[in-house]
């Protein structure tokens, strides 16, 4: 058994190297119950053997993915699915070069896990791929070939593949619906991942995890414009953490004002911990200003930001900064935590927030009672 000793980390605590799974599923859920899923599944080793990203025109909003004879049998699987299993319902697909989306809708109490029928897709799937790559030699091509060298897909049959003869990677990844409006935010996503996918490459250098990023005594993980560190204008955004109506008034003032020198060219830089500074950073991403963003979480492997970061990160906007290494599972942020990330959203400033300056935004002066 490999030893994984426990270490200190600063502002966490003693802790254990946990290393990303997509066989991890959520706890005490009931995967034969009614529920709508969103399933990612990526092939073995990340071969781009499903499809190829085109364009109708320049803009990035034009790209697709154009499926490769195999992509296209990996779908007509997917929406054979109810067949097997007449309680499944397919509500969406995605082909991508190297992975596929999709949401399934569980219309009622089935008799197998959802993991089942995973793995009666994975096995048509597997069939299409001896048959359409390896069917018609025995031995393994030795030499990759590829014949876009953008690196846009892979034609059939160019690529080395593993000798076991399984398209996917073990295991799959599911996010089980639980919320409002999230479905319509899984079918946007899905629908939207051809153009994501065209972002990232035409600018890979923004979307490139960096794991030993040194600023000033810190090292962090890094994803996103590394220059915003460089801006001469980089302002500390800190709202406390309750509800007075002082308070609440202080925020929708620093908000203002933030949002105002953000206009104006500065960087804002946040920990995003308090509802405040969660408002004032959806707010600058919203109006496109400047973010640099702290987190009490690393970046998993193939990280990809989310929703709105995703566009702020293609754009030069965003950088996100993570001082402590990634964990899979869901923590509370320590209080010892919000307090060193609060720290180090004022070394990375240069106008850190201080009291002075609250006062003085609520109306103060020094010789006010």
């Amino acid at each position: 058994m490999k030893s994984n000793p426990a270490i200190y980390v600063e502002g966490v605590g003693w802790r254990r190297e946990r290393v990303a799974s997509l066989l991890r599923r959520l706890k005490g859920h009931d995967y034969q119950g009614r529920c709508i899923y969103m399933i990612t599944l990526c092939t073995e080793g990340r071969q781009p053997l499903l499809g190829r990203l085109m364009r109708r025109t320049a803009a990035v909003a034009s790209a697709y993915i154009e499926p490769t004879e195999l992509g296209s049998e990996v779908e007509r699987c997917w929406r054979e699915i109810p067949k097997y299993y007449p309680e499944v319902s397919v509500l969406a697909f995605q082909v991508m070069p190297d992975h596929i989306h999709g949401i399934l809708f569980v219309t009622h109490e089935m008799a197998v896990h959802l993991g089942k029928v995973i793995n009666g897709f994975k096995v048509g799937c597997n069939r299409a791929y001896r048959r359409l790559v390896l069917g018609s030699s025995e031995a393994m091509p030795q030499k990759q070939e590829q014949e876009d060298k953008g690196g846009d897909g892979a034609k059939q049959g160019s690529c080395k593949h593993p000798e076991h003869g399984m398209l996917f990677a073990l295991g799959y990844h599911d996010s089980v619906l639980r919320g409002k409006g999230q479905l319509e935010n899984m079918f946007r996503y899905i629908a939207d991942n051809p153009r994501r996918l065209a972002m990232k490459r035409d600018n890979p250098q923004l979307f490139r995890v960096v794991n030993s990023l040194k600023v000033g005594e810190r090292t962090f993980s890094a994803i996103g414009n590394q220059w915003l560190l460089e801006h001469p204008i980089r302002l500390q955004v800190r709202c406390h953490n309750n509800k007075t109506p002082e308070n609440l008034r202080l925020i929708a003032l620093q908000k203002e004002y933030f949002l105002a020198r953000g206009r104006e060219g500065g960087v804002l830089v946040s920990p995003c911990i308090s509802a405040g500074e969660k408002e004032i950073a959806r707010a600058a991403l919203e109006e496109k200003l400047p973010l640099i963003v702290l987190l009490e979480n690393g970046f998993p492997p193939l990280y990809k930001p989310p929703g709105q970061y995703f566009d702020a990160c293609c754009e030069g906007r965003l950088l996100m900064l993570a001082p402590w290494a990634y964990h899979h599972e869901r923590r509370t942020i320590s209080r010892e935590q919000c307090q060193a990330l609060n720290s180090m959203s004022a070394a990375l400033s240069n106008e850190a927030w201080t009291t002075a300056f609250e006062q003085e935004l609520l109306g103060y002066t020094s010789g006010e009672e």
